[in-house]
């Protein structure tokens, strides 16, 4: 099935024509309205007009999420103020959120991205569309609600948490379709057994997860529990949010919507193009975005572009399941977590530059965030009342600045890693 069968099956000559258009669009117009990319270009000695084939895409400067973060709030905004008529936000490595913006036409072409990626995973405008994500700033639930909504489906905001709930809103509402991340997925499967509902009692048929790594294996795992067909999709905040690329139901790789994104993989120690079929850091020029252009940013994901076209019909390109990150950056209960993240808030907290480790673990479906913090002075084996409340007080400092549960505890001195990389300070116990 096809939500726009015209873009997505579009003649591969065509399709470059009109990305090389539209990217020339894209450059004039933030080189003409973002000081940050003028300055840029000019330091580099390029001009919107020498880029005259997608080749040339290479001779631009990249973007990091630094630049995104160094410019909060608006100053990589390409349209005045007025004119953005929604502002998401995602979390940051050092408290500064990267700010994104929207215009009217931009909700509109991101609504039927989504419904892109909705239609391609099965959904239809019969489906009872449960969205178990979390509503805010941040993207996946609103994106994919307006994608639902754009295909004529019936959708059902439930957010996230309240798991019971949840599950009896599937059951009563006879929802057939769950978007969620995958872990809660596990979990819904786990307080469904716990509540001694079979999956017979459920109306469910499309299971669309996304927003943290998840396995074949756990694919497989919901499928059987759930009764479902189980799609990956992918996005990000800084380039949209949900509907950059997501699965059909040949699950052979997720169709990225080339006629919106230009999307290359580089060696990200060369920052050197690599082969079809080779991983590496995927880099995402946005081609029709009005209030948040995108020039080469770096995401920091290492996936991989799939050679040759798949069974179903779509021309654009292919991606990977993403396989990592290039950072420290660790995707917990679908919220982004860094170390320097936690590190700097324990600073603000006891003072000076403690040590920590984040160790991640699931118990069941639900992943459990235990940081362990090197005390400045000797931990006492049977807690006193001084540790215990250093301990909570991190705890509580530290679950509403990540907005996810922690627990925190208190080692000895110099007893956690030295080395500096996220082998050390991470330590993540699950089955991605």
């Amino acid at each position: 099935m096809y939500w726009e069968p015209d873009k997505e099956c579009l003649n591969r000559d065509e399709l470059e024509q009109l990305q090389i258009e539209r990217l020339q669009s894209t450059l004039n117009r933030v080189y003409a309205h973002v000081p940050f990319y003028r300055k840029k270009f000019d330091a580099m000695g390029v001009l919107p007009e020498d880029v005259g084939s997608l080749p040339d895409l290479a001779r631009l400067p990249f973007t990091t999420k630094d630049d995104v973060r160094g410019n909060y709030p608006y100053g990589l905004f390409a349209v005045p103020l007025r004119d953005v008529v929604r502002i998401h936000a995602s979390s940051g490595a050092t408290g500064t959120a990267a700010v994104v913006g929207y215009t009217r036409n931009d909700i509109k072409t991101w609504s039927n991205l989504a419904a892109r990626v909705l239609t391609a995973a099965g959904v239809t405008k019969d489906d009872v569309v449960q969205i178990s994500f979390g509503y805010g700033l941040f993207t996946g639930g609103l994106g994919l609600h307006y994608g639902a909504e754009r295909i004529g489906a019936s959708v059902i905001p439930a957010s996230s948490g309240n798991t019971a709930r949840q599950v009896k809103i599937m059951k009563d509402f006879k929802t057939t379709a769950l978007v969620c991340t995958p872990s809660y997925a596990l979990l819904v499967v786990e307080t469904m057994r716990k509540m001694g509902i079979p999956v017979s009692a459920l109306s469910l048929r499309h299971g669309l997860f996304g927003a943290e790594p998840w396995s074949e294996e756990i694919r497989k795992e919901l499928q059987d529990a759930l009764g479902i067909t189980a799609t990956d999709n992918y996005g990000l905040s800084e380039i949209l949010g949900p509907g950059v690329s997501g699965e059909c139901l040949e699950r052979d790789g997720l169709h990225i919507s080339e006629d919106h994104f230009l999307v290359e993989v580089i060696d990200p120690d060369t920052l050197r193009p690599v082969a079809p079929g080779q991983k590496g850091e995927l880099v995402i020029t946005t081609l029709t975005k009005e209030a948040f252009p995108m020039i080469r940013y770096r995401t920091r994901d290492l996936a991989c572009l799939l050679e040759g076209q798949c069974r179903c019909g779509r021309t654009g390109r292919r991606m990977c399941r993403v396989k990592g990150r290039t950072d420290e950056m660790v995707i917990i209960k679908g919220v982004k977590v860094y170390p320097s993240q936690v590190e700097s808030l324990l600073s603000e907290i006891g003072g000076g530059e403690p040590r920590c480790q984040i160790v991640i673990d699931r118990k069941g479906a639900v992943d459990e965030v235990t940081v362990l913090v090197e005390a400045d002075e000797p931990t006492s084996r049977g807690k006193d009342r001084r540790q215990g409340g250093m301990e909570e007080a991190l705890r509580k400092r530290l679950t509403n600045e990540l907005g996810i549960s922690v627990d925190v505890k208190l080692v000895e001195k110099n007893s956690l890693p030295r080395s500096g990389d996220k082998a050390g300070r991470v330590v993540d116990n699950r089955r991605l």
